[in-house]
C-alpha cells in the first residue's frame, strides 16, 4: 500500500518498546504537559521519544519494565526541554525587548546635539570659581574620591559634596535655558 502513496496507519511498530509508546501516547503526552507546561511541546517531546525509540537496537524487557523504560525516557527528554527552554528565555530576550536597544551608530542630528550640549557644559564649567570647577571634574571626570579632593584642597568633604552639587545644578540650569 505505501508504494501507492497510501499510509497505512493501521499497521503495528515492530518493537515492543514503539508498541509501548504508541499504547500510551495521551498518558505519555500528558506527563510531558506537566512538566513542560505546553501541550504542543509536550507532543514533539513523545515524537522525539519515538524517533529515539525507533533507533534503539531491539531490547527485551518484561512488560512492566518496558512502560518505565518508555516513561523514564519521555520524562527525562522533557526535562531536557524544560531547562533548554529556561536557559533560552535567560539568555535570550522576547521580540519586544529589541525594540530598545541602543543603535550603535549615532545619527549626524544626535552627534550634533551631543556636541552643542558638552559645549554648553563646558560653557557652564567656565563660569563657576577655579576651585569649584576642579572638585567637580575632579569628582565626575575621573572618579577621585570627595575626601580626596577635600584633602588636596584643604577643605572638608562636606564643603567638596556642596561644591559638586552647586556645578551639577549650575551646569543642568545652563542646559534647561539654552533649550528654552
Amino acid at each position: 500500500m505505501q508504494q501507492l502513496g497510501i499510509v497505512d496507519n493501521t499497521a503495528k511498530p515492530t518493537s515492543p518498546l514503539l508498541q509501548t509508546l504508541v499504547d500510551n501516547r495521551t498518558t505519555l503526552v500528558n506527563v510531558a504537559a506537566r512538566i513542560i507546561g505546553c501541550h504542543s511541546r509536550a507532543e514533539d517531546v513523545v515524537q522525539d521519544a519515538f524517533l529515539r525509540l525507533s533507533k534503539l537496537q531491539e531490547i527485551t524487557l518484561p512488560l512492566a519494565a518496558q512502560v518505565g523504560y518508555v516513561f523514564k525516557i519521555v520524562r527525562n527528554l522533557a526535562i531536557d526541554h524544560y531547562r533548554k527552554q529556561a536557559m533560552e528565555q535567560k539568555y535570550i530576550g522576547n521580540e519586544e525587548e529589541g525594540f530598545n536597544v541602543a543603535v550603535d551608530g549615532d545619527t549626524p542630528e544626535s552627534t550634533n546635539l551631543n556636541w552643542e550640549i558638552i559645549e554648553t557644559i563646558d560653557a557652564a564649567l567656565s563660569q563657576l570659581p577655579d576651585r569649584t570647577r576642579y572638585a567637580f571634574e575632579m569628582y565626575r571626570l575621573h572618579g577621585v574620591q570627595q575626601k580626596d579632593i577635600a584633602r588636596e584642597l584643604g577643605v572638608s568633604p562636606t564643603l567638596v559634596n556642596f561644591m559638586i552639587r552647586d556645578a551639577l545644578i549650575h551646569c543642568r540650569k545652563t542646559i534647561d535655558d539654552e533649550r528654552t
